[in-house]
């Protein structure tokens, strides 16, 4: 399994220079030789360097909970495509193309992803725009009785923004393309520069209902290029509440998905149930979203003993009432009839796409962040991975509500056994010309930072993955040969982010 990568492990920092730098066929060589021994593409996207773009692809092998990173220097308007060896590339092939400029040759499919100006283009650049300004190019499936069917950007009540466009012959769904990019933020550069008391607030706003998520990565990448410890404390409270918002927003989804299919008993009792497990990260740190919870070097809020003892009973009492609204759904057989074969993505499909999260897990691929690349608290108190094997909605839910049942265990138990009494330690100055990455398993999966500094330690490039990223290509397939009307219990057994996309 040795391959011309830099193994490095979660939360951790190297010098740039260390960094492999391979030629382009030795880097794309190592690429595809490295999927095909079960690494696993965690991260690909480049960063300018004088007069080349330099490629820096991060790859996963959880057997060694091993990270690898190598790059390679591209001096030339174009790169050949690897998606049709590694179809897991072709989102990344998209972002790179459209951020700098580089045409990915052979990519089936060439379409910008979020349609903004190149990264690389210097101030007052004219933006790419499609030759057609204003139009977009869609797929097309070519047929007399073919149908499409247009939905969005705009959606109904406060959704965020995405077009969906189906291909139909009848009711029956050929082919279903989603566009995104509709509120494109900017995030990754307004994170390059110094380090400021901003940009911890703006981590957290990656994808609101993953401020944990985030908000831990972005610590840890933190802590690792400035070499800081975090107390065993700090650690637990991130823990617990990461599972909080693990907690509320699968409760959230249950829900949902119960109200999608008509169920209200369990639509109504998961939304109030919901609600209890966001005012618990309230009492926590005063947000229900648990903003400002997490800072580099530790957390802003100790949990005492009168608090733990409190968030423990109602966990408690959530619980019982949680896992009554779900039993409902199971013992309701109009609901069952319609969740099962619904929406499947098969385990083949979920490997080759790259899928993460509870999406992939519901398709029977047994990989956990907090498993595979453990951090922070679970270094030493792991949470039991959960997998199904049909990959239809009904596996989708029933993984959300088998994840909630792990959560409440992991909390019960850390809020027994709180360590220490320091709940955060002093941070230096970050280290320069480093490559940092940090990975956590938020909600909805796998959330990933890369970082690169400059000489004085200020960010010169900070790449986000999001889940999201990962997974909406997920979505598509499991529409494939599906009612339309199957489109919204899909989407919901996904729910997956828009602005942890559109970054």
């Amino acid at each position: 399994m040795t391959r011309a990568y830099l193994q490095m492990q979660n939360g951790s920092a190297v010098s740039l220079r260390e960094v492999p730098a391979l030629s382009a066929e030795r880097f794309q060589a190592e690429l595809l030789a490295g999927i095909a021994q079960g690494w696993r593409v965690v991260s690909y996207f480049g960063a300018p360097e004088g007069e080349f773009l330099r490629l820096y692809c991060l790859l996963s092998f959880k057997m060694d909970s091993a990270l690898g990173v190598m790059s390679t220097a591209v001096g030339a308007a174009s790169f050949p495509s690897l998606v049709e060896s590694a179809p897991q590339l072709h989102l990344f092939e998209r972002e790179i193309a459209e951020q700098f400029d580089l045409d990915f040759q052979g990519h089936p499919w060439p379409k910008a992803v979020r349609f903004q100006r190149p990264i690389a283009s210097p101030p007052g650049a004219v933006p790419r725009v499609p030759e057609k300004a204003g139009i977009i190019d869609f797929y097309r499936v070519e047929g007399e009785e073919i149908h499409e069917v247009a939905v969005g950007p705009v959606h109904a009540g406060i959704i965020e923004p995405g077009h969906f466009r189906f291909q139909c012959f009848g009711e029956e769904v050929l082919h279903l393309e989603i566009s995104l990019g509709y509120q494109h933020r900017g995030v990754e550069r307004m994170v390059q520069g110094a380090l400021t008391g901003k940009t911890l607030k703006l981590m957290e706003t990656v994808a609101g209902d993953t401020s944990i998520g985030h908000g831990t990565a972005f610590a840890m990448i933190v802590e690792a290029l400035a070499g800081a410890r975090v107390p065993a404390r700090a650690q637990a409270i991130r823990g617990i509440a990461l599972e909080l918002e693990r907690l509320a927003n699968h409760t959230g989804d249950l829900g949902a998905i119960a109200g999608d299919v008509g169920y209200l008993p369990t639509a109504s009792f998961c939304g109030r149930i919901r609600g209890e497990f966001l005012n618990l990260t309230a009492e926590l740190c005063g947000s229900r979203f648990g903003r400002g919870l997490v800072i580099p070097g530790g957390v802003n809020f100790d949990l005492g003993p009168e608090l733990a003892e409190r968030i423990r009973k109602r966990i408690g009492v959530a619980r019982e009432e949680l896992a009554n609204a779900v039993q409902l759904l199971w013992d309701t057989p109009s609901v069952m009839s319609r969740l099962e074969g619904t929406g499947v993505v098969s385990e083949q499909t979920a490997l080759e796409l790259g899928l993460v999260g509870p999406a992939a897990r519901a398709s029977g691929l047994n990989r956990d962040i907090r498993r595979d690349h453990p951090f922070g608290i679970y270094n030493m108190s792991q949470v039991p991975v959960v997998t199904a094997r049909a990959g239809d909605v009904y596996s989708r839910t029933l993984i959300r509500w088998l994840e909630a049942e792990k959560s409440l265990d992991f909390i019960e138990e850390q809020l027994a056994q709180l360590p220490g009494v320091a709940v955060q330690y002093p941070v230096a100055a970050l280290g320069g010309g480093m490559l940092a990455v940090a990975l956590t398993e938020g909600w909805r999966g796998e959330v990933c930072h890369v970082a690169l500094t400059d000489e004085l330690g200020r960010f010169a490039r900070y790449k986000i993955t999001d889940p999201s990223f990962h997974n909406w290509t997920g979505l598509a397939m499991a529409l494939r040969g599906t009612q339309i009307s199957d489109f919204p219990l899909c989407n919901k057994s996904f729910n997956l982010s828009y602005c942890g996309f559109d970054l």
